[in-house]
């Protein structure tokens, strides 16, 4: 079963969906709670609640978001390295291989 907030988030499948959420109630309550203990109003308190909520979830969300993208690309470099040296392990285009004088001049 699927939990899919405002009917088109998937927070079970998407990536960092579930963390943002959790992050942004968190922002929401530390913001909202904060702002009624310095001025005790109820309803603007709950406005700057639902302010803090998406400020933080959307920054939480894009960090996240940035954070995957460099893990996805650091994987990826690291799968075609290793890739390229199975490929190329004890052939003459190896670069860990030191050539020696008669291998040079077959070259």
């Amino acid at each position: 079963q699927s939990f899919k907030l405002l009917g088109f988030l998937d927070v079970k499948s998407v990536p960092c969906a579930r963390e943002s959420v959790l992050y942004g109630s968190l922002g929401s309550l530390v913001v909202g709670l904060g702002h009624f203990l310095a001025t005790s109003r109820v309803r603007r308190s709950c406005d700057f609640a639902v302010g803090g909520f998406i400020c933080t979830m959307l920054g939480y969300w894009f960090y996240c978001r940035y954070n995957l993208a460099q893990h996805r690309i650091r994987q990826r470099m690291l799968k075609e390295g290793m890739r390229n040296k199975i490929l190329f392990e004890g052939s003459s285009l190896d670069p860990e291989r030191k050539q020696t004088g008669d291998e040079r001049s077959d070259s």
